[in-house]
């Protein structure tokens, strides 16, 4: 037991130091180097105390209910019983925060584009204008047609040059900062005091919009956070995220009410593929930031480094913390942070502030027109909207607005059951439905299998031309170089391909790779979505080639475990198939699972 705490315990400090790793090619493979000279600086911080950051507001407390601070503080033996479940507890967080190492290592191959969106010189952006006619309606709110949403895109103003000036004078905004008694410390300052003044008095309709939102969205954030014991009022970084729009697309290709990244979700658990985007499915997207919080919060034991490394990735953070030297508080690493996220953490004060004393500043909260309550249904068979709005007599609109992450209108419901959310005044008639007619209507039109394949297609198309502005229509190609420790089934589970497709791509005819090997992944869609049994296949005489799944270990998996959920389908399939050396998998590794 005070093995794994001190294990724990090194590897937190370890990930808190500068990840030299993600700089210096090569060194990102020599992470027993990095955990032992965290195990050094471990007893070395026994005998100076932290020094706290120079703020204006109240200091921070610590993150309550930490596991840690329950291990620590024990002065009586505890019993066989607690300690499993104290070790299980520690394997999860261990779990966790190894997804986070991995995603942090990927950011090593950002391309020149990437770079470029990141601080804020994007050679095609996008613009969007509001007017009056987007307010006009529900499904207008959504912005549909690749809405910029990040936070320096919303509004006109260039936030580095304007100066707004206020009738409310500072030490009554300092006053009521104080008033709001926030466990996340507010600091005040000028840059803090333009983003108020830009969320209270600037544009009061597009809070009034949020505020409307809002009522229908933050208790489904306050649920999240309050199972992960996180603050209360990291709900207000969805408002910097995407003005609460759950179908926001910003211009780096980032997607949802929470703004991920492809490979930043994958690593978290959401599921992305031709028919569903989980990006998109508010509840699991706020689940996943609210693990990623907590994981970068355990990194730089500061909730604005930890929000701000939401933005622009905790190796951004800490690479700014390096630079000046060492120092961990947000305004010491302010000037060393990407462009668009120095004002990241102000704007997420001022937000907070607006729409807490949105009354003073006559911000009238507008009637978006959302549920005020909503039941839920597993869906186990392929099933269109258009089914059940003909059947049942849901509007389309609504069954989009409730479940935007099925990008297409069909819940894949043959691979695995899937999640419908109705109005609860729809509640009775969607029970009291016929099942059968309901799956069958209008079947051969809307699910063959011309259409879904069609659809895949499609989809696929888009992502890969929309990972670049002005790009090309063609496959997105991502060059991965090799490091120690890499295998095909890691690589292939990093980026949400099968060990076929890499082999296929790279004229691989075996598993063997060395380091610094270069191999080519076409990022051009997910999973296939399985055929019912009375849909009608395409015409053809190409052979019809096995599907895959995609599963995420969860913990407590074993590939026998696993193997039995799928009939047919051994241990050794899937090791096969993930090229795998030996049995060991992890939480949140993704695995293919080929289906014969």
């Amino acid at each position: 037991m005070k093995t794994l705490t001190t294990i724990f315990s090194s590897l937190l400090i370890a990930l808190s130091l500068p990840l030299a790793a993600q700089n210096n090619e090569g060194s990102g493979d020599d992470f027993s180097r990095f955990f032992n000279n965290a195990i050094s600086q471990q007893k070395q911080q026994k005998q100076t105390a932290p020094q706290q950051p120079d703020t204006l507001a109240q200091p921070e407390r610590p993150a309550r209910g930490s596991v840690l601070e329950g291990l620590l503080g024990r002065t009586r033996r505890p019993g066989r019983k607690q300690i499993e479940q104290e070790n299980e507890l520690l394997r999860s967080e261990l779990d966790s925060l190894q997804m986070l190492v991995d995603s942090l290592r990927g950011r090593e191959y950002l391309d020149e584009y990437e770079i470029a969106v990141l601080e804020g010189n994007d050679p095609n952006p996008v613009t969007f204008e509001y007017n009056q006619e987007t307010s006009d309606s529900l499904l207008h709110l959504w912005y549909k047609n690749s809405l910029v949403t990040d936070f320096d895109a919303v509004n006109e103003y260039n936030m580095d040059s304007v100066r707004f000036s206020s009738n409310v004078s500072d030490a009554e905004m300092m006053r009521r900062l104080s008033a709001m008694n926030s466990f996340i410390t507010l600091p005040y300052n000028d840059v803090v005091k333009n983003y108020i003044i830009l969320y209270s008095e600037r544009m009061p309709s597009r809070m009034g919009r949020v505020m409307g939102l809002s009522a229908y969205y933050f208790p489904i954030f306050e649920d999240i956070l309050v199972r992960y014991d996180l603050p209360q009022e990291l709900k207000y970084m969805a408002i910097i995220e995407s003005m609460l729009n759950p179908v926001a697309t910003s211009r780096a290709g980032a997607r949802g009410i929470w703004q991920f990244m492809y490979q930043t979700a994958r690593g978290y658990g959401l599921e992305i593929n031709s028919f569903v985007d989980e990006r998109l499915d508010v509840e699991k997207a706020v689940d996943a930031a609210a693990r990623y919080l907590r994981d970068a919060y355990k990194i730089f034991g500061d909730w604005t480094l930890a929000i701000s490394s939401y933005n622009c990735g905790a190796g951004n953070v800490s690479k700014a913390i390096r630079r000046a030297d060492g120092k961990r508080d947000f305004w010491s690493i302010y000037p060393y942070l990407p462009k668009e996220t120095r004002g990241y953490v102000p704007a997420f004060v001022g937000a907070m502030y607006a729409m807490t004393y949105y009354r003073e500043y006559g911000i009238v909260p507008q009637n978006v027109g959302m549920p005020a309550q909503t039941d839920t249904f597993h869906i186990r068979k392929n099933l269109h909207f258009e089914q059940i709005h003909s059947v049942v007599g849901v509007p389309v609109e609504e069954l989009q607005n409730l479940n935007p992450q099925y990008t297409h209108d069909i819940i894949p419901g043959n691979d695995h059951p899937y999640v419908l959310k109705l109005p609860f005044t729809w509640t009775n008639a969607f029970v009291e439905a016929n099942a059968d007619s309901l799956y069958a209507f209008k079947a051969d039109s809307l699910l063959n299998g011309k259409v879904l394949k069609e659809t895949e297609s499609k989809s696929s198309g888009s992502r890969a031309s929309g990972s670049r502005s002005g790009g090309s229509s063609g496959s997105q190609r991502i060059a991965h170089k090799v490091k120690s420790g890499d295998y095909l089934g890691k690589i292939a589970s990093r980026y949400g391909v099968t060990v076929t497709q890499i082999k296929n791509w790279n004229h691989l005819k075996s598993n063997n790779i060395q380091i610094g090997q270069t191999l080519y992944i076409y990022k051009n869609g997910g999973p296939t979505i399985s055929q019912g049994s009375g849909s009608s296949g395409s015409s053809g005489s190409s052979k019809q080639t096995s599907k895959t799944v995609i599963y995420t270990v969860k913990s407590g998996d074993s590939l026998y475990k696993i193997s039995k959920l799928y009939p047919g389908v051994s241990a050794d399939d899937i090791k096969r198939a993930n090229g795998l050396k030996s049995d060991s998998i992890r939480a949140g590794q993704k695995l293919t699972i080929p289906i014969p």
